[in-house]
């Protein structure tokens, strides 16, 4: 039973497409359903079942699915990163994740692929944006604020940030100084990163203060712009610990203090599996993974 076998049985296993297969693993259809008719000749079962929309698996492909699947990324994963200590990982590098993060976080820590001869290309995009691109073979690695369930993806959290409620002095001070807190966020401008305000919401749930739908007086999906008018002295909004801890220190914003307890917002850095059989991938994955914990908060 051949590893490329076993690795085209799981890329069709995930996108439960033929055609999917075979443009993620640069193979030709022929060649992809060979492979299958190969492996179910092996086992002695059928594997897929072919339908209008794409193939569907048998029983008997969701028991091989869970005794392979994991095993063999891990196994295409670490021999991609062996080949990578002794081969020329010089090359492009896309990368897809959200602004803010990429700049303040991420790009500090390229310098290591930089050096290396890695050239990096950056791309921003929410967490829908962020998996189609690496689906669609777009990109190479992600960095999203959301766990992956898609199961052609995998993701490891790489960072846990504090979420704050953030406001300039002379509006903090307004806030805290209000007889009732709920009622002095509600008339005051509120920020936000969308109109489903997934920080914000949080936070106040978390602190007994859920409040009639809110309407941002501003929107923006760069959270330094939130942060940028918020020093300015306008409006409130929540953020994560490493876009305010600066400012806060130096006196621009203070901390609306949580009076139950403050919220938490992770990343992860995504890929898929099939990307990893890149020495070069595999090398900027674990690169990232060693340097983006090393700062975890």
């Amino acid at each position: 039973m051949s590893l490329p076998r076993l690795r085209t049985f799981i890329e069709v296993y995930r996108q439960k497409s033929i055609t999917a297969a075979a443009r993620s693993l640069n193979l030709t259809q022929p060649a992809v359903s060979q492979h299958i008719a190969g492996l179910e000749s092996a086992i002695g079962r059928r594997l897929f079942v072919r339908e209008s929309q794409g193939v569907s698996p048998t029983a008997a492909a969701d028991e091989l699915a869970s005794d392979i699947g994991d095993k063999l990324d891990i196994a295409e994963a670490a021999l991609a990163s062996a080949r990578a200590r002794s081969v020329e990982v010089a090359g492009a590098l896309q990368v897809v994740g959200h602004v803010d993060f990429l700049a303040e976080v991420v790009a500090p820590e390229l310098v290591p692929l930089l050096e290396a001869g890695v050239r990096v290309r950056l791309q921003t995009g929410g967490h829908e944006l962020i998996q189609k691109m690496l689906i669609d073979g777009d990109c190479d690695l992600g960095v999203s604020a959301y766990a992956s369930t898609d199961e052609r993806l995998r993701c490891e959290a790489i960072r846990t940030e504090r979420v704050l409620v953030v406001a300039a002095p002379a509006v903090a001070h307004k806030l805290l100084s209000a007889p009732a807190l709920k009622e002095a966020l509600q008339a005051e401008p509120l920020l936000a990163y969308s109109l489903e305000l997934p920080l914000v919401d949080q936070w106040l749930a978390k602190n007994g203060m859920a409040q009639q739908p809110l309407v941002p007086a501003l929107i923006g999906q760069d959270l330094r712009s939130l942060r940028s008018l918020l020093c300015k002295g306008f409006g409130w909004t929540a953020l994560p610990e490493y876009l305010c801890s600066s400012q806060i220190e130096r006196g621009e914003l203070v901390e609306i203090e949580a009076p139950v307890a403050s919220t938490t917002l992770s990343y992860y850095l995504v890929w898929t599996p099939t990307a990893l059989r890149q020495p070069r991938v595999a090398h900027a994955r674990q690169t990232l993974l060693w340097h983006l914990r090393d700062q975890e908060a």
